[in-house]
């Protein structure tokens, strides 16, 4: 078995019920685009800052390295998914909006509607037994769409 079947097969078991499911496909892209959010809120230095580049920049290459070393779709989904969440944190910066505060706001919300999800279903979030399922996660969210365009992951 692959590692990424094996990985979306344990990070699934603790996800089965329907509305445990809903939520985690609500909450995962969110919270996907708001730890990037707060990721790029943190000052930068000079050198760094003189390339238009911040840490969520330098942050996205061994994230999806990881993703692609996953599976090609999959790394190919999650460029999209991180393209979108830095256009996003771009609109929301030219709106005057404050990144930050926006992304701290939806990250809690989004956390609690997670945990209500995990009580729900009555199993512990597979992150509390491996990390590595934070970044499961948003994997598991794409394979449901990546199944229903029949193309395989």
């Amino acid at each position: 078995m692959r590692q990424i079947e094996r990985l979306l097969n344990e990070y699934g078991e603790s996800h089965q019920n329907k509305t445990n499911v809903i939520i985690h496909c609500i909450a995962v892209p969110a919270i996907y685009f708001v730890t990037i959010g707060l990721i790029w809120s943190i000052p930068v230095p000079q050198w760094l800052e003189q390339f238009g580049a911040t840490w969520a920049h330098l942050l996205m290459v061994p994230v999806l390295y990881y993703y692609f070393r996953l599976s090609g779709p999959i790394g190919a989904a999650m460029t999209l998914l991180s393209v979108f969440s830095f256009q996003l944190i771009y609109l929301l910066h030219n709106l005057q909006i404050s990144v930050w505060q926006f992304c701290l706001g939806l990250f809690v919300v989004m956390w609690i509607l997670q945990f209500v999800g995990h009580h729900i279903e009555g199993k512990k979030p597979s992150f509390f037994k491996d990390i590595q399922f934070l970044l499961v996660g948003p994997a598991w969210w794409w394979v449901h769409w990546l199944k229903r365009l029949n193309i395989p992951y």
